[in-house]
């Protein structure tokens, strides 16, 4: 019977050196405890932009609605594409108080002043000579726009709207000093998938700048975009740089400074590599970059998958490819984003609350859309305020 009674004494032994068993169990609740909420706080990328039945399976829950566009914010300065990106051409926003001018030479991280944000709605100015900015925009409003596209004219290094109408005499230009009255800006992209581009047909950086120059100050703009289709001619790519730079420096001295961004298509791969060299380059040449859009295709999807999710894939390849070729440490505020759409169907509103979800979280300079024209639903939950 003696080993009776040892039974409870043995059970309640342990080796010296031993922590208790309660204390252990306590431990291991607390353990688990702080495990759960650490993976409950990782971010879930794979599926951010899931479809709703994917979401549910997975226990996500959908992206908040955010029916308006991201707050204006300002940025700092600083595998080959699809082809539907780079010849697709609609779819404004504060614009910061103008920096004080400044000669130092130019850093990636130098303020941007002004510039887009928002939603920033593109228009064709060959293809909607008739659009009316001022009647989109209510007053008070500083949503912005950006009108395209200026390739080289009939005498070579001039610009023209499509290569064929001279600055200045197209209509939907008629109506920018109302606009701006109202509270909205507009801003010239230059390049583009028709004609040829300045930087090719202007012999020098001089007569590039003039050219420039020329569309700049007919239009009073701001802000240029330089939407690039080869980024293989080395000459035309220094031409470019230099010119920008020259302009750049121009209209601080006269206390306006204007931004420069670049259009670039984008894939699952991000910028292709000329591309990214191209930016690096003109960045190294002293251009003071705000930031550079990404144009990305949005294509059909397989059943139960979210047409987005190359979208995303796109702008997460390209934001440390953006931040090495400016000279940035991360790509916040930089990158901008532009879907290319087929049809007014390719964006539902569901999917437009997640782009403006995804545009916020990730800092994206602005969101804009080419190709078809979103429905009016689409318009209003991207657009901010309301159209």
């Amino acid at each position: 019977m003696p080993l009776a009674t040892d039974r409870p004494a043995a059970r309640h032994a342990r080796e010296p050196g031993t922590l208790p068993r309660s204390f252990t169990a306590l431990a291991s609740v607390a353990l688990a405890a702080v495990t759960g909420a650490a993976v409950w706080m990782l971010p879930t990328e794979t599926d951010e932009w899931a479809t709703p039945a994917q979401a549910a399976h997975s226990g996500g829950a959908e992206p908040a609605s955010g029916g308006g566009s991201p707050a204006g914010r300002r940025s700092v300065v600083s595998g080959e594409p699809a082809a539907e990106a780079r010849s697709a051409s609609g779819s404004g926003v504060p614009v910061s108080p103008p920096g004080a001018a400044s000669d130092s030479p130019a850093s990636p991280l130098s303020p941007a002043p002004g510039g887009p944000s928002g939603f920033v709605t593109f228009v064709d100015a060959v293809r909607e000579p008739l659009f009316d900015l001022p009647r989109t925009v209510r007053p008070g409003d500083a949503r912005w726009f950006v009108l395209g596209h200026l390739t080289a004219g009939r005498n070579g290094c001039t610009p023209g709207w499509g290569g064929v109408q001279d600055p200045g005499t197209v209509p939907v230009t008629a109506r920018l000093d109302l606009l701006r009255a109202m509270g909205g800006e507009a801003g010239l992209v230059f390049g583009g998938p028709m004609g040829r581009e300045l930087a090719s047909a202007c012999a020098s950086p001089g007569s590039l700048a003039s050219a420039y120059r020329q569309a700049v100050s007919v239009h009073g703009a701001t802000h240029v975009d330089f939407e690039v289709q080869d980024s293989a001619d080395h000459a035309a790519i220094v031409r470019r740089a230099e010119a920008i730079t020259a302009l750049q420096r121009e209209f601080r001295g006269a206390g306006r400074p204007l931004t420069v961004s670049f259009t670039l298509p984008a894939t699952g791969t991000g910028l292709s590599p000329r591309d990214q060299m191209m930016v690096r380059t003109t960045r190294e040449a002293g251009v003071r970059i705000s930031a550079v859009n990404l144009l990305v295709p949005i294509r059909p999807a397989h059943a139960g998958q979210s047409r987005l999710r190359p979208v995303a894939a796109a702008v997460r390849a390209a934001e440390p490819q953006v931040a090495e070729a400016l000279g940035a440490p991360t790509a916040s505020g930089l990158v901008a984003l532009t879907p290319v759409l087929v049809s007014p169907g390719d964006l539902s509103p569901a999917d437009a609350r997640k782009l403006v979800d995804f545009t916020t979280r990730h800092d994206l300079a602005w969101l804009s859309t080419r190709g078809a024209t979103p429905s009016l639903d689409v318009l209003r939950l991207l657009s901010s305020p309301p159209l």
